[in-house]
C-alpha cells in the first residue's frame, strides 16, 4: 500500500500557472467576446510576466478596439520598449498615434513598418495611415505640433486635473519638465494644478517664470487673469484684461483659450467675438467651447447662437443639462446678497463641516455664480460629497429625483423646507444667513438621526421660532404660525421635536 501512494505522489505533476497561460486564457476570452474577462486574464498576465513584450502589446490592441486609445498608447509603448524590433507592435503604434491625432508620429511609426516589413500584411493600411496623415498636416497650423510623447503626458495630466487627481498631475507634469523645460504647456498646466491644491503663489510664480522667458504667452497671461479672478483681486484683473484685449491671435488653440477666459470674467463681447470667429472658420469644439459659447452668446443677445451652442454641448455631454445661460437670470438678484457674494459661496461649499457645505451647495442654486463656481475643479469634488450632499447639489442644478427609500424621502422634504424658509427671507441678509445656519445644523443631525421631516410648513415654522426667539423679544407662536398656516398646537410640536437636534454642549 505504500509503495502504490509513493507511486502516485510521484505522478502527480505541479500546475502554476504563469503569465502566459493567462494571455492564452485572454485571447480566449476574447473570442468568446467575454471582454471584461480578457481584461482580467491581461492583467493577470502582466501581473506575472511585467517585462512580456507580446502581452503588453496584445492587450494594448484589445484595449485600443475598444477605444481605449491612451491607454493603448502606454502599453504599446512599453512593448516597443522592451521589443523594439517586432512588426506588429511598430504598426499598432501607427495606429494608436492616429487615433490620438498625433499625426507625425502615426506616419513615423507607419512608414517604419513599411520599412521593416515590406509585405507584411498591414503593409496596405501602414500606407493608408502615411497617406492621411500627409492630408490631415495640411490643415496644422504652423507651430501647433509637438513631441508626440509630451502631448500624450499633458493629456493624461489633464484628465487627472478633470477627476481632481491634482497632486498626482502635478508628479507628471513635473516628471515631464526634467525632460522639456522650455515646453511653456507644460509650465502653464502646472501652474492651473498647483493653483486647484491652494498654492496659489507658486502657481503665480510658475507663471511670472513663463512670461519672462516668452513675454507674450497667452495661456500664461489668461491664467493669472483666472487666478486674479478666482482670487477677487479686482485691480490687477483689470489691468491683466486690459492688456489681453489688445492681443489679435491666430491660432485656434490662442483663439479658445483668449475666448473662454473672457467669459468667466464677465467680458462676453469679448468672448463672443473670439468664441464665434473659431466657429466660423470651422472649428469642431469640444464641450468647454460650447459651454462658453452659449454664454457669451447668451449674455451679448444672439440667443439663436445660444441656443445652437447649447443643443451641441448636450449632444457631447448629456450631463450638462441644467447649465444653460438663461436660467441663471429667470429673476432679479440682489447683488448685495449673500447668493452674489462668490467668497462666501466658495467659503461654504469648501467648508470642512457637512451642514456648512449643504448650506453652500443649496445656496449656489439661487446665485448667478452657479456655473462659474461649478467650473472650478478645485471648489466642489462631487465624488466626496456625501449622499445628502449630491442630492442638494441636484436639487441647485434643477434635477428631478424619486426618493425611493426612507432616507430619500426625508432629504425631499428638508429641501422643501429649505424653500420654504428661503421664500421667507430671500434675498438672504445676515439674518437670513444666520438663520440658515442654524437650520442646516438642525437638519444634518436631523438627517444623521433618520427624523422624517413629515410636516414641512410646521417644521419651518418652527425653525424660523426657534430663530427669532434667541435674538428678537416679543415674537409669539401665534404670529409665526399664523406666518406659516398651521396651528400654534401644531407648531409646538415640531418646536419639541426639533430641539433634540440642537447642537449639545459637553460639560
Amino acid at each position: 500500500m505504500k509503495n502504490n501512494q509513493r507511486f502516485i505522489k510521484d505522478k502527480i505533476i505541479s500546475f502554476l500557472p504563469d503569465g502566459d497561460f493567462y494571455r492564452k486564457r485572454a485571447m480566449q476570452a476574447m473570442q468568446r467576446e467575454q471582454f471584461s474577462d480578457a481584461e482580467k486574464y491581461y492583467k493577470r498576465a502582466l501581473d506575472l510576466n511585467p517585462d512580456d513584450a507580446l502581452t503588453h502589446m496584445e492587450y494594448g490592441v484589445f484595449i485600443m478596439e475598444v477605444g481605449r486609445f491612451e491607454d493603448a498608447y502606454e502599453l504599446l509603448q512599453t512593448a516597443d520598449d522592451l521589443d523594439p524590433n517586432n512588426e506588429e507592435t511598430t504598426f499598432y503604434l501607427a495606429e494608436v498615434h492616429a487615433h490620438l491625432g498625433l499625426l507625425r508620429e502615426a506616419k513615423q511609426y507607419a512608414l517604419k513598418y513599411v520599412g521593416m516589413a515590406p509585405d507584411g500584411v498591414f503593409v496596405e493600411e501602414a500606407h493608408e495611415i502615411s497617406e492621411f496623415a500627409d492630408q490631415e498636416e495640411m490643415f496644422v497650423e504652423e507651430g501647433e505640433q509637438l513631441d508626440g510623447a509630451v502631448v500624450f503626458m499633458q493629456e493624461k495630466a489633464r484628465r487627472m486635473m478633470e477627476q481632481g487627481d491634482f497632486e498626482e498631475a502635478i508628479e507628471v507634469l513635473e516628471d515631464l519638465l526634467v525632460n522639456y523645460p522650455k515646453t511653456w504647456a507644460v509650465h502653464n498646466n502646472l501652474a492651473l494644478a498647483y493653483f486647484y491644491i491652494g498654492k496659489e503663489k507658486h502657481a503665480e510664480e510658475i507663471l511670472y517664470d513663463v512670461l519672462r522667458e516668452e513675454k507674450g504667452n497667452i495661456h500664461a497671461l489668461c491664467n493669472l487673469a483666472v487666478f486674479f479672478y478666482y482670487n477677487r483681486d479686482e485691480e490687477r484683473l483689470k489691468s491683466m484684461m486690459e492688456l489681453l484685449s489688445k492681443i489679435k491671435p491666430y491660432q485656434f488653440e490662442q483663439r479658445y483659450k483668449l475666448g473662454a477666459t473672457f467669459a468667466l470674467t464677465g467680458r462676453y463681447e469679448e468672448a463672443y467675438h473670439w468664441l464665434r470667429s473659431l466657429q466660423k472658420r470651422g472649428f469642431e469644439g469640444d464641450v468647454g467651447y460650447y459651454f462658453w459659447l452659449a454664454n457669451a452668446a447668451y449674455f451679448t443677445g444672439h440667443r439663436k447662437v445660444a441656443e445652437q451652442a447649447n443643443e451641441a454641448l448636450l449632444k457631447l455631454d448629456p450631463t450638462k443639462e441644467g447649465f444653460e445661460p438663461w436660467k441663471s437670470l429667470d429673476e432679479e438678484l440682489d447683488a448685495d446678497s449673500y447668493e452674489e457674494d462668490v467668497p462666501f459661496l466658495i467659503e461654504k461649499v469648501s467648508n470642512p463641516y457637512r451642514s456648512e457645505r449643504m448650506f453652500g451647495l443649496y445656496l449656489l442654486g439661487k446665485s448667478s455664480h452657479l456655473q462659474e463656481i461649478l467650473s472650478h475643479p478645485g471648489y466642489i469634488d462631487v465624488e466626496k460629497l456625501s449622499a445628502a450632499e449630491q442630492l442638494f447639489l441636484a436639487h441647485s442644478l434643477e434635477y428631478s429625483f424619486k426618493a425611493s427609500n426612507s432616507f430619500e424621502k426625508a432629504l425631499k422634504k428638508a429641501l422643501a423646507i429649505c424653500d420654504v424658509l428661503y421664500e421667507e427671507y430671500k434675498p438672504l441678509d445676515e439674518e437670513g444667513v444666520q438663520l440658515f445656519q442654524m437650520w442646516f445644523t438642525l437638519c444634518d443631525n436631523a438627517l444623521e438621526k433618520k427624523y422624517a421631516f413629515s410636516n414641512v410648513d410646521a417644521i419651518a415654522a418652527a425653525v424660523d421660532y426657534m430663530f427669532q426667539t434667541a435674538h428678537f423679544e416679543k415674537v409669539t407662536k401665534k404670529s409665526i404660525a399664523e406666518n406659516y398656516s398651521v396651528s400654534v398646537a401644531t407648531l409646538s410640536k415640531y418646536i419639541q421635536e426639533l430641539i433634540e437636534f440642537l447642537p449639545q454642549t459637553k460639560d
